[in-house]
């Protein structure tokens, strides 16, 4: 078994396994500290402005912007039912299914969107930002769901603090209880239909508050973010920022880890175990296989970082088996791959609005608003419900584009020339509610195996009736405050929602106090092998109802932080 050797040309410091949105802070982290860093991607390499359609008009996209429908049935059979995905303008920063599959549990769905490349999902993601409040770190425990955190929202505030300020956060400070200030760059503005709802909520309903989306787009002083400009309202963002106005691994964590000399990227390297050595009962170590040659190597670390996202991170944990863990690294507790949670939405209402005829806006503003969660609130039995938990809201109000014109009987040239003006306002808000951790929302590996002679990986996932409950009152709080405001044809809606496609998968290697029901400590360290730290989604207890990536970044950086202090001490 090999063993980390300081003159050896395979040995580092640390090895960082991902490179999306936590795997580039760990990096970053961790060569900024002085150690010498070994980062693995399973994808191929993306230099930050490598971004072959950032730059091409519709027009000039296949297809007219979409696949055909005998490519989406061949390549795309599971990613198809997500709707968005599978398109000419980003789709080579997603996996096709035939290349990476998977199986469902009968009568489950999860849908599994993975970006496979340098800089992984942190090129596509949503780039909403919103920090978890005290009661989503105390939660589990009040209401006895699952297992209580180990840590509080006090112990990552001043992490919060710190990747702000590098990643770049706009939004505007409320001072909500439920939604804790942050360091935040000037605000995107709603437009004047936005602007309206927010006065109405405001004047309707308490605790109810309308906002900006607090979003990773810099919108002032880019002179402090080394090589990146401000957002340029394009509005194509999934395809890659050239400029790099959105926060991405690319554009962001990697080149300052480059720039300290001690990060070594590697990119298709499929890491797929973790060495460990019974001896020491510590990890050596990863086994990698190229994804090009398919050749079999290993690699050896001091501290390991395995950021790989939440199921591929949990699924190296499972293949990782000794005579220690028989089944699985770190799963004493027998919870590793369970609990898996996700942001259940699709669901919420829309309406139209009159009497801005003669306004508009400029641009095409990456971004939407947002209305935190108002229901079962600590403080306030007045929001208490039937069901734990809650929810929040992400929307947008806009005018109807020419296209409107595709589906109307017309013709002539008034109907040519009536195109060339905006059409009517309307307006629309989706609610994204926490999804309680259940064990048996479950992911395993099966005897299948892909085409790198790895296991084929099963989902059995389901919401349940606490999450089907909520999606009643997500769409009837949503209609309520549009009628409220005046709004004309309300209408509620629920697109039906598979566990996954939220993209906010988490929870299968949960952190913990007790070795006996989870798998991490309060610092993201495996319980039995405290060199190996899991910051991903898969070290999740709870899933609370914001978006979590930005969690996520606080964890890596606090967990990275404390790495390194262990390390000079010797204790790893």
């Amino acid at each position: 078994m090999g063993l980390f050797k300081k003159n050896d040309p395979r040995s580092y410091d640390a090895i960082v396994i991902g490179t999306g949105i936590s795997g580039g802070w760990a990096a970053k982290e961790l060569c900024e500290k002085g150690l010498k860093t070994l980062v693995l991607d399973r994808g191929r390499n993306i230099n930050h402005g490598d971004y072959p359609t950032a730059n091409l008009d519709p027009w000039e996209l296949e297809n007219g912007g979409y696949f055909s429908e005998e490519k989406l049935d061949k390549d795309y059979p599971k990613q198809r039912r997500t709707g968005y995905t599978a398109r000419p303008e980003h789709a080579h920063h997603f996996v096709t299914d035939t290349e990476h599959p998977y199986e469902e549990e009968d009568k489950t769905r999860f849908d599994w969107i993975r970006g496979y490349q340098v800089g992984g999902r942190s090129l596509v993601w949503g780039r909403q930002s919103y920090r978890w409040s005290p009661m989503d770190f105390e939660s589990n425990a009040k209401d006895g769901v699952g297992i209580d955190w180990p840590i509080r929202y006090q112990d990552l505030a001043p992490w919060y603090d710190h990747v702000e300020r590098f990643a770049g956060i706009s939004g505007q400070n409320l001072g909500l209880r439920q939604l804790p200030d942050g360091q935040l760059l000037a605000p995107m503005e709603l437009n004047c239909v936005e602007q309206d709802l927010a006065q109405s909520i405001g004047q309707n309903f308490s605790e109810r508050v309308l906002t900006i989306g607090r979003t990773a787009h810099i919108t002032s002083n880019p002179e402090i973010f080394a090589g990146r400009g401000n957002c340029m309202y394009r509005n194509r963002c999934m395809r890659g920022c050239p400029f790099g106005g959105y926060f991405s691994s690319n554009s962001s964590t990697l080149p300052a880890a480059e720039a300290t000399g001690n990060m070594t990227l590697r990119p298709n390297s499929i890491a797929h175990e973790i060495i460990f050595d019974n001896e020491s009962q510590k990890a050596t170590g990863v086994r990698v296989i190229d994804s090009e040659s398919k050749e079999h190597l290993e690699f050896f670390a001091k501290i390991i970082f395995c950021n790989a996202s939440t199921v591929p991170s949990t699924a190296i944990l499972m293949q990782s088996t000794s005579n220690r863990f028989p089944n699985g690294m770190g799963n004493d507790s027998g919870q590793l791959g369970h609990h898996i949670m996700d942001h259940h939405f699709q669901v919420g209402a829309s309406a139209d609005v009159e009497g801005f005829e003669d306004k508009y806006y400029k641009g095409r503003r990456p971004n939407g608003f947002y209305i935190p969660r108002f229901r079962n609130l600590p403080w306030d039995s007045s929001t208490k419900k039937s069901y734990l938990r809650g929810f929040g809201y992400q929307g947008g109000a806009s005018r109807n584009k020419w296209w409107r014109g595709v589906s109307e009987m017309g013709f002539g040239a008034k109907f040519k020339d009536d195109l060339f003006k905006p059409g009517a306002w309307s307006i629309g808000m989706n609610g994204f509610g926490e999804m309680l951790p259940y064990f048996d929302n479950k992911m395993q590996l099966t005897d299948k195996l892909d085409q790198w002679g790895l296991p084929i990986i099963k989902f059995s996932t389901n919401i349940r009736e606490n999450e089907e409950i909520m999606r009643e009152d997500m769409k009837t709080a949503a209609a309520e405050m549009l009628e409220a405001a005046g709004y004309k044809n309300v209408r509620e809606w629920d697109n039906g929602y598979g566990v996954g496609l939220g993209i906010h998968e988490m929870g299968t290697a949960r952190m913990g106090k007790d070795p006996k029901t989870s798998i991490l400590n309060k610092w993201n360290q495996i319980h039995a092998v405290k060199n190996v730290f899991v910051t991903d989604g898969s070290c999740m207890t709870s899933s609370a109802c914001q978006n979590p990536s930005l969690t996520y970044m606080a964890l890596t950086a606090r967990a990275a932080n404390y790495a390194v202090e262990q390390l000079k001490k010797g204790n790893l």
